[in-house]
């Protein structure tokens, strides 16, 4: 199904951040940005924490609102700037009287909880590397990474610590603190509370280049060990910049990201890009809900919302009438993340919010958003849009394997309008990360004659709007025709009875590989034969020779807590093979 572009009224042109998409992108230099940056008093460096949050300290921004934290129970708590520099002041002194030195690394592992925000910030202005661990990852996952990181201290809640951690902390020599939130400790863990409250609130943040390490982001794993990447205190010109034009962010807003704190979206949008900006973040401790999450962004007057597009889905799932039921006037921006979005989720926004949905793209790898849908330009729905001013990406044709092909060092550019290939960047923005953390060879084997190798593939219009296929790896190969997931999943969507779809490659001896779709449905249709035979039609209708050859209903797709339907787990399933780590594994309500 071809979807209409979305064209933007003048009067989104005129407020958005990013007003000449062509212009700014001539005009852009990464060197000239860094003057929204402040930089460390006395030309001490740069420091993502003080970006974030004493600059604005010190400034008329102080008594703004920081952070907006709501529990499970709806109990409000704020801090404003003033109040978190002292907090994270208190942290980093504790750091330093444990003898924790710059460079360690200080993971967390906590939920939406404002020590997560208190600690990590505080352990930036230390000079200790933060690594943020995801609350639902079973003992095997955190043990494994709090190993490859070498951890130096641990911050986590008292019973996630015994559920999680306790029984293998002797595999993990390195580790010589846990500090547990609340007043309450254990054998070999230091209450976080009093800890703080004994701690000075006066603190000289450490002189860090805007080259030192900041942040260790770990993958999700799914496929041999998790890959550490670390980044930079330079990688915040990026989280500012981006917000700024891919979330159209500005100083007075209240914003909302969803994501959890343990993934590299929850950091980079969650925390770091809007506090650079002195706008007031809104955290919910709650899980996801409806009608709670309407709630939250009619009581708390969110202006700018970043959300995953499984969230989505769930909310198109109860109808526009809930929408209408709250007061979401305030609300200005919506964007995706998590993975690309499906059209029919654009053109849902505007329907039942009043606005559509923005995709955009990028990695645990490039630390900030590459490529966007953006405030003041037009939206074609399914296209995860244009780079972000400051990025060149490109296209790489593909070997047999699916990725770029290299041939005596030299990588092979796709040349012809909407072909294939493996979407590919030059790495030459402040947050693209500078290692795998303890594996250089891996790190090698992702560049090739000056280009960052992302793993995807894409095509690209002949308006520069890039449109995902899939991962390579994800590719399905059946009968000559190489078949991205995702085009089949949109176009299934496009279905009325069908909410969500996941689609894998199924083994056969004659194609090579069937496209098999996997199919949630809307309430009131029925999981019929005749609807099966309904959706294999209008799949061939839609799609032709790449169509799926097989449906299965199943209500409770698996998704990842980051809202990525789980399509290698999928696969497991159907061919019977170990489901590996499910530890990320989104719990369903």
């Amino acid at each position: 199904m071809d979807w209409e572009p979305i064209g933007k009224p003048a009067s989104a042109r005129e407020r958005a951040n990013l007003r000449d998409y062509a212009r700014t992108c001539r005009e852009f230099d990464w060197t000239r940005a860094r003057s929204v940056l402040s930089g460390l008093p006395g030309g001490r460096g740069l420091n993502i924490a003080y970006e974030a949050v004493d600059r604005h300290a010190a400034g008329p921004r102080a008594t703004r609102t920081a952070l907006r934290w709501m529990d499970r129970h709806d109990a409000v708590t704020e801090l404003s700037y003033a109040e978190l520099a002292e907090r994270t002041n208190r942290f980093a002194v504790l750091l330093r009287e444990l003898g924790v030195r710059r460079g360690e690394r200080v993971f967390t592992l906590l939920g939406r909880v404002p020590d997560l925000y208190i600690a990590v910030l505080g352990a930036l202005k230390a000079g200790c590397v933060v690594s943020p661990l995801f609350s639902a990852f079973g003992p095997e996952p955190v043990r494994q990474r709090l190993t490859l990181g070498g951890a130096s201290v641990l911050v986590t809640t008292g019973a996630l610590y015994r559920r999680k951690v306790r029984g293998s902390r002797a595999d993990v020599p390195s580790l010589r603190h846990v500090l547990v939130t609340g007043d309450d400790a254990e054998d070999g863990t230091l209450a976080l509370g009093p800890a703080l409250a004994a701690a000075s609130p006066d603190f000289q943040i450490a002189a860090t280049a805007p080259d030192d390490p900041a942040l260790l982001h770990f993958t999700s794993g799914t496929t041999g060990m998790p890959k550490g990447a670390l980044h930079v205190h330079d990688a915040v010109l990026a989280h500012h910049v981006t917000a700024a034009y891919a979330l159209d962010l500005h100083a007075d807003d209240v914003f909302w990201c969803t994501a959890d704190p343990g993934w590299v979206t929850g950091m980079s949008y969650g925390v770091l890009a809007p506090l650079s900006h002195g706008a007031t973040l809104v955290s919910d401790e709650g899980d996801f809900d409806a009608d709670r999450w309407y709630r939250v962004l009619a009581q708390q007057r969110v202006n700018v919302w970043y959300t995953a597009p499984t969230a989505l889905r769930m909310l198109m799932r109860h109808g526009a009438d809930l929408a209408a039921a709250y007061d979401l006037s305030a609300l200005r921006f919506i964007a995706s993340v998590g993975e690309p979005l499906n059209p029919e989720a654009v053109v849902w926004g505007q329907r039942a919010l009043g606005l559509p949905v923005h995709d955009n793209w990028w990695q645990t790898e490039t630390g900030a958003i590459m490529i966007s849908n953006f405030a003041a330009e037009e939206i074609r729905p399914g296209s995860m849009g244009r780079p972000m001013p400051g990025v060149e990406a490109g296209l790489l044709r593909r070997g047999q394997d699916g990725r770029a092909l290299v041939t005596d060092g030299t990588v092979h550019p796709v040349m012809a309008e909407g072909e294939e290939g493996e979407l590919a960047l030059r790495p030459c923005w402040p947050s693209m990360f500078r290692i795998y953390w303890n594996d250089p060879e891996r790190y090698a084997r992702a560049f090739a004659d000056g280009w960052y190798l992302t793993g995807d593939v894409a095509r690209r219009d002949a308006d520069g709007y890039y449109w995902f296929v899939g991962r390579a790896d994800d590719v399905i190969k059946s009968a000559g025709h190489l078949v991205g997931p995702f085009e089949v999943e949109s176009a299934l969507m496009a279905h009325s009875a069908v909410a969500e779809a996941g689609v894998i490659g199924k083994p056969d001896p004659v194609a090579g590989e069937l496209v098999k779709a996997f199919v949630s449905l809307h309430p009131g249709h029925e999981p019929t034969e005749a609807l099966r035979l309904d959706l294999l039609a209008f799949g061939r209708r839609a799609l032709g020779a790449v169509a799926p050859k097989e449906i299965e209903f199943d209500q409770h797709l698996p998704h990842t807590r980051s809202g990525k339907v789980m399509r290698r787990l999928l696969k497991a399933r159907e061919l019977g093979l170990p489901e590996g780590d499910l530890s990320t594994l989104e719990v369903t309500r």
